[in-house]
């Protein structure tokens, strides 16, 4: 399938592993110019290197990186001036920046809720907010906020990340009409429980608390899953990209679950 992306400029937060990391890799093979945000400069090398090594000689400046903490401020802006100043144009964000505690909601401090937000929902929100305007200026812009089945379906070990997820859908939902009139589009995607390190670090914390070993643990969670696997970060970013092109080019304030039919009800 065509999806016509070469040359435009994408940000993607959370860039050096999981969902972002294959988002951005997806992009940069569709000819997209790529500024990967991440906490670590060393991962975020680590993955950049990586997607470079199948690229050719002239492609190497494709990739910016922008090393920050998306519960800064600064990392936002400091995002769209380096997509400005190296690729002089912002198409397409792509929001998967989060690091919510898991654990009982008596045993979490109020930090833990506070960290969540700050990186993930006010995150999001203020890259939008500086991004944006830019699409508004072109009046041509796409928006995927990677946010997550807990956002409907809540677990008791997740709620800061839950309670964060489902303020992301308010926002996206309640954003997209504003945006619409300059027909910048901006979606969510939700995946299910999805192969990453993070979710590896999950399945070990709960494995613990139950004194089993993360080989049971991963295999319960799979077999709770309808098509008995965990999602592949690569199908996530298979779905953004349908998203930031132009072929279904009516989707906006939408979420899209992609969990394997683990969410129950409509």
């Amino acid at each position: 399938m065509e999806l016509g992306l070469q040359g435009k400029t994408a940000i993607v937060t959370g860039a050096s592993a999981g969902i972002g990391l294959a988002c951005a890799k997806a992009l940069y093979e569709e000819g997209v110019s790529v500024v990967m945000v991440g906490r670590d400069q060393e991962r975020l090398t680590q993955a950049a290197a990586s997607m470079r090594a199948g690229g050719s000689k002239g492609e190497t400046t494709r990739i910016t990186l922008v090393s920050g903490d998306m519960h800064k401020p600064e990392t936002a802006r400091r995002a769209v001036d380096a997509a400005i100043e190296h690729h002089g144009r912002i198409d397409i964000v792509i929001n998967s920046a989060g690091n919510a505690q898991f654990g009982p909601f008596f045993e979490l401090s109020e930090e833990a809720f506070l960290e969540a937000w700050q990186v993930k929902l006010l995150g999001y929100m203020r890259m939008v907010k500086e991004a944006a305007p830019y699409m508004i200026k072109q009046r041509d812009g796409r928006i995927v906020n990677i946010v997550g089945i807990a956002g409907r379906t809540p677990s008791p070990g997740y709620l800061p990340g839950s309670t964060s997820n489902a303020a992301l859908l308010n926002f996206t939902k309640g954003i997209s009409g504003e945006l619409a009139a300059s027909n910048v589009r901006i979606n969510a995607i939700s995946p299910g429980a999805t192969e990453t390190e993070r979710a590896i670090r999950f399945a070990r914390q709960q494995a613990d608390e139950k004194g089993i070993d993360v080989q049971t643990q991963t295999s319960s969670m799979s077999a709770a899953i309808p098509l008995r696997r965990m999602v592949d970060p690569a199908e996530i970013a298979a779905m953004a990209l349908l998203l930031v092109s132009d072929r279904v080019p009516s989707i906006t304030g939408t979420e899209i679950v992609i969990d394997g039919g683990q969410t129950p009800g409509v």
